[in-house]
């Protein structure tokens, strides 16, 4: 696994800081997980509003897929954003 200065080095080489980041989360559609994964962002990213998110539930019903793209300042955002998503209840996938 790639220690944070890696990881930090990566995202500098792939993205241009600030930019929209896309953030994607697939978990079981239960009672809060979108409210979970949308707080998860907007605490890192210190805004009162929701970032631009779409919502996609799978054919069954039983799944929901959140696509969120905030603006984040940097790579310690993106990681502290990834960080929050992956402790979230029901969370089933990150990309």
């Amino acid at each position: 696994m790639q220690d944070d200065f890696e990881t930090f080095e990566l995202l500098h080489e792939t993205h241009e800081f600030p930019c929209p980041y896309l953030f994607k989360a697939i978990g079981k559609d239960e009672s809060d997980f979108v409210a979970q994964v949308l707080a998860a962002v907007r605490t890192v990213v210190g805004e009162e509003i929701e970032p631009p998110f779409n919502l996609r539930k799978s054919r069954n019903k039983k799944h929901v897929s959140v696509s969120i793209e905030p603006t984040v300042d940097g790579p310690a955002q993106v990681v502290a954003i990834y960080d929050n998503l992956k402790v979230i209840d029901g969370l089933v996938m990150l990309l």
